[in-house]
């Protein structure tokens, strides 16, 4: 066990380090060189849930080595903004259906600038990934804190297509990004499933979801990957959301950055994948 967390984190180090090009100064943490790590965990803590950290009553051990963790390193990692770290922290919890943690990190993304529509949006997106059933789930924890804060339900529709558009509509928002592949890799299935399985995935994940307004498209997409991620054993649909996020936008130091921002969330193991699959990613 020891050799394989050794392995794992000589893998991390040396990924990462290839990727962006450099290495941070032995003993320093990336962009917070002026407050040791106890003062950048209450001074984040304090900006995201507006209130100082309370110790927990049954493990005060674990919560200290988490918040510090958490709110004293990897909010300090990376090129990510505070708006972005919350995003990628909800859309972790509502697909590993961590849903109690969900109702502190709604409130922390309203605290931070996060619209209710924004955090809506990524929710329903995550619909083709996980299934709806989460989506419902999560979207109800996260409607009680919106409630609690007085925010009026249900939030202004987003939609912008029309039953009989959503294939056309759909297309327009996939080919850019992903072209036929998936019609190439089902047109062996036998009967209506050749047509039927790319089809539903252009109507509904893209025609559905992708047109939809709320979220700019390099939100969309690495959010995705963050689910993606989260999920685990993807490794293969993450290959091409990675070249889709180059292609929208994101380039290696931020999907990186997301994923350092999951650690806490997924563990090691399924960053490390992902972080093979974006060290190889490139624009097709």
């Amino acid at each position: 066990m020891k050799i394989s967390l050794l392995v794992y984190t000589l893998t991390f180090f040396s990924i990462t380090s290839t990727v962006l090009g450099q290495v941070s100064p032995k003993g320093t943490t990336p962009k917070s060189t002026d407050m040791n790590r106890i003062e950048r965990t209450e001074k984040k803590y304090q900006e995201l849930f507006h209130q100082q950290i309370m110790a927990s009553k049954t493990d005060p051990e674990l919560l200290t080595i988490l918040q510090r963790f958490i709110f004293g390193e990897v909010f300090y990692i990376g090129n990510l903004s505070d708006k972005t770290r919350e995003l990628i922290t909800i859309t972790a919890l509502a697909t590993n259906q961590t849903i109690p943690q969900l109702t502190p990190h709604t409130n922390a993304a309203l605290n931070v600038g996060i619209t209710p529509i924004e955090i809506r949006e990524v929710i329903y997106q995550l619909a083709p990934f996980i299934g709806y059933p989460k989506v419902l789930n999560a979207m109800e924890a996260i409607n009680k804190v919106f409630e609690s804060r007085g925010i009026s339900l249900p939030l202004a529709n987003q939609g912008t297509v029309q039953e009989g558009q959503r294939f056309d509509k759909g297309k327009e928002k996939q080919d850019p990004l992903y072209g036929d592949g998936m019609k190439q890799n089902m047109k062996t299935l036998p009967g209506e499933f050749a047509d039927a399985v790319p089809r539903i995935l252009t109507e509904s994940c893209f025609g559905d979801f992708y047109t939809r307004g709320g979220l700019d498209l390099k939100t969309r997409e690495l959010m995705i990957l963050c689910a993606l991620a989260t999920l685990g054993g993807t490794e293969r649909q993450m290959v091409s959301h990675a070249s889709g996020n180059l292609k929208a936008g994101n380039d290696k130091e931020t999907m990186l950055s997301a994923m350092v921002q999951l650690y806490p969330y997924i563990g090691f193991p399924r960053i490390s994948n992902a972080i093979s699959v974006i060290r190889e990613a490139k624009l097709e």
